[in-house]
C-alpha cells in the first residue's frame, strides 16, 4: 500500500494592522485635553444641569450644542470594575491593574482608566481614588497615568463643580491629536489562501473552481459564495488578464514608495471568474483603460507581482468581461 500524502501546512504569520488618525478637536475636547495638559479635569454641564466628564460637544439626549465647561475635582469614587490580570503593551500599567469607571467628585458621569492596585482584593466598588498625574504631559489622555486609591473620603461640604472658560494663561491650547489604532494578531489564510500564497512563490497564479455553478476564484475563498459550498479543484490561471475597471491614485501612502500619480485596476486573469487587484505600471496613467491586456512583472524574490505592464494585445471588447466588472 502507497502511504497517503500528508496535507500541506497551513501558512501562519503575526500581523499588524494600524491606522494613526489625525482629527482636529473642537472647543470642548481642545479644552479638556489642554486641561489635563495642565493638570486640571473639565467637564461639560448637559442641558438637564448633569456634569459630563469626559465632555461631549452635543448633548446625549436632545443633540443640543452644549459648551457650558466645569472644572471638577482629581478625585473621585469608583463605580465598577475589572481585573487585568495579563496587561497588553500600551496599556496604561505594565504590571495587573483594574480597569475602573471613575465618577469624579462634582461630576455625574464616569471615565474610564486604569486603577493601580496590586491585587483584585484590594478595589472595590464605592473605593475612593486620585489622579496620578503624568509626568510628561502632551494634552492627551495619558496625560493622566492611572488612578491610585485614596484614604480621604468624598468631603459632601466640598465644592462640587466651578464654571471655567477652558482658556489657560501662558498655554497653548491643543487644538489636533493622533489616535493610534493598532491591531496586532497572527494571521492564518486558510488551506485555499496557504496554496494560492506558496503557487505565487512559484509564479504561478492558481484558483479554486466551483464544483456547483463552476466558476473560478482567484484568489480562491475555500468556498463558493454563490453557491454555498467548498471548492477543492485547483486551476492554473492567466498569466495575462484584462483591466476591467481602474482608479488613479493622486495621494501619496506613507511607507510606499511610488511617485503619484498612478493606477491601481482590477484585473481578470484569463480563466478566471473574478477580478483581483494590481497596480498598473509601464503605460502613462492617463492610458490606461478598461479591456487593456496586462501581464505580471516580477521582481528578484519577490512572492507576488510588482506590478502589471501592457502586453501589447489589441484591447479585450467589452462583452468579454463585462460580468466581472
Amino acid at each position: 500500500m502507497t502511504a497517503a500524502a500528508s496535507p500541506p501546512e497551513v501558512l501562519r504569520a503575526p500581523l499588524v494592522v494600524e491606522f494613526p488618525f489625525t482629527r482636529s478637536l473642537g472647543p470642548v475636547q481642545s479644552a479638556f485635553l489642554t486641561g489635563l495638559r495642565e493638570r486640571v479635569v473639565l467637564g461639560v454641564t448637559t442641558s438637564d444641569g448633569r456634569v459630563m466628564v469626559p465632555p461631549a460637544e452635543y448633548d446625549p439626549v436632545t443633540a443640543d450644542e452644549i459648551r457650558d465647561l466645569v472644572e471638577v475635582a482629581a478625585t473621585g469614587t469608583v463605580t465598577t470594575w475589572a481585573w487585568n490580570g495579563d496587561p497588553r503593551p500600551q496599556q496604561p500599567l505594565a504590571t495587573p491593574f483594574a480597569w475602573v469607571l471613575v465618577r469624579l467628585d462634582g461630576a455625574d458621569t464616569a471615565i474610564l482608566h486604569a486603577l493601580d492596585a496590586p491585587d483584585p482584593e484590594s478595589v472595590a466598588t464605592g473605593m475612593r481614588v486620585r489622579i496620578r498625574w503624568a509626568t510628561d504631559r502632551v494634552g492627551a489622555i495619558t496625560d493622566i497615568a492611572c488612578f491610585e486609591p485614596a484614604d480621604a473620603p468624598a468631603d459632601p461640604a466640598a465644592p462640587q463643580a466651578a464654571p471655567h472658560d477652558g482658556i489657560f494663561a501662558d498655554a497653548d491650547a491643543v487644538t489636533g491629536i493622533v489616535a493610534e489604532a493598532r491591531l496586532d494578531y497572527t494571521y492564518s489564510p486558510g488551506r485555499a489562501q496557504t496554496a494560492y500564497i506558496n503557487a505565487l512563490s512559484e509564479r504561478r497564479t492558481v484558483g479554486e473552481r466551483c464544483p456547483s455553478c463552476h466558476k473560478v476564484y482567484v484568489p480562491p475563498r475555500g468556498a463558493c459564495p454563490t453557491c454555498g459550498v467548498a471548492t477543492t479543484d485547483r486551476v492554473e490561471v492567466g498569466p495575462a488578464g484584462t483591466v476591467t475597471t481602474y482608479c488613479i491614485v493622486n495621494i501619496k501612502a506613507r511607507n510606499l514608495d511610488i511617485d503619484v500619480p498612478y493606477v491601481y485596476a482590477h484585473i481578470a486573469l484569463d480563466g478566471a471568474d473574478l477580478a483581483l487587484h494590481g497596480r498598473i505600471g509601464g503605460i502613462p496613467y492617463d492610458q490606461v483603460r478598461m479591456g487593456l491586456r496586462v501581464e505580471p512583472v516580477w521582481t528578484e524574490g519577490g512572492r507576488h507581482p510588482d506590478h502589471y505592464r501592457p502586453t501589447g494585445e489589441p484591447d479585450a471588447d467589452y462583452d468579454v468581461y463585462k460580468e466581472l466588472i
